[in-house]
């Protein structure tokens, strides 16, 4: 993929605070690892609790998707059923992410390109449809957690409120206390984008998936890189252009 160095450079340049999805641009957290063992083990649960289940649920073999469609269920239910299994499909998928983020590995490049961007004065949150515990322990253990100023993660009460949905993207632009224009959102997927638009951030899209960026671009992605060096690029460019106009003239 040919990564617009030229738009990355322009989104860099107006952007006061970026906001990191978790799973992709700042690490690899479930691999090529399936995750049907935990929205089996999420289903079972709630088997115990509301007998049958709806075909979406016991259809769906993602730890992310079975959250979404066990809410959709619960929702649908008139009266409302106990909200148990909800609470344990939280717990599980949760405690899956922490011990996946044990092994995770970080994003290429993704490292110096924090530190560039504090250089540069840019505020760094993370905005994510993980659970916070689990980011909050990723890094702290590589780091980089005071790096960032929050973690605006899953509500764990409500799956309805994941990306696409812009509510943790809201949540983190009140933290900031900015103008949406002003803040950037990197994100791997197209939910990323679509919340990120529902907020009124700008978009950089990170894959290395050339069906992904053509859409990502397709759905007005202000632009889409395939690694972390393009905004790295960036970033060196904005502080030796700093440097220089601070240094004193001869």
């Amino acid at each position: 993929m040919t990564e617009d160095q030229g738009a990355v450079v322009d989104l860099l340049g107006s952007t006061r605070a970026v906001l990191f999805d978790f799973d992709g641009p700042i690490c690899d957290l479930f691999g090529a690892a399936s995750t049907a063992h935990v929205a089996d083990r999420v289903k079972q649960e709630a088997r115990r609790e509301w007998k049958g289940l709806d075909p979406s649920v016991e259809t769906c073999d993602d730890s992310h998707g079975i959250l979404r469609v066990l809410r959709g269920m619960y929702d649908g239910c008139s009266p409302a059923p106990t909200d148990l299994p909800l609470r344990l499909a939280e717990k599980i998928v949760a405690e899956f992410e922490s011990l996946a983020g044990v092994t995770a590995k970080k994003a290429p490049h993704v490292v110096p390109l924090v530190d560039l961007l504090l250089e540069l004065g840019i505020r760094l949150v993370i905005v994510s449809n993980n659970a916070e515990i689990p980011i909050q322990e990723y890094l702290e253990q590589h780091g980089m957690k005071s790096k960032f100023e929050m973690i605006s993660g899953r509500d764990p009460y409500n799956a309805n409120l994941m990306k696409p949905h812009p509510h943790c993207v809201e949540r983190a632009l009140d933290h900031l206390s900015l103008p949406p224009s002003s803040c950037l959102l990197i994100g791997d997927q197209l939910t990323d984008l679509t919340a990120a638009q529902k907020a009124g951030t700008l978009f950089l899209g990170y894959t290395q998936n050339e069906i992904r960026a053509k859409e990502m671009k397709h759905n007005g992605a202000n632009a889409v890189v395939s690694s972390h060096l393009a905004l790295i690029t960036a970033a060196r460019e904005f502080l030796a252009r700093r440097r220089a106009s601070a240094a004193p003239a001869r």
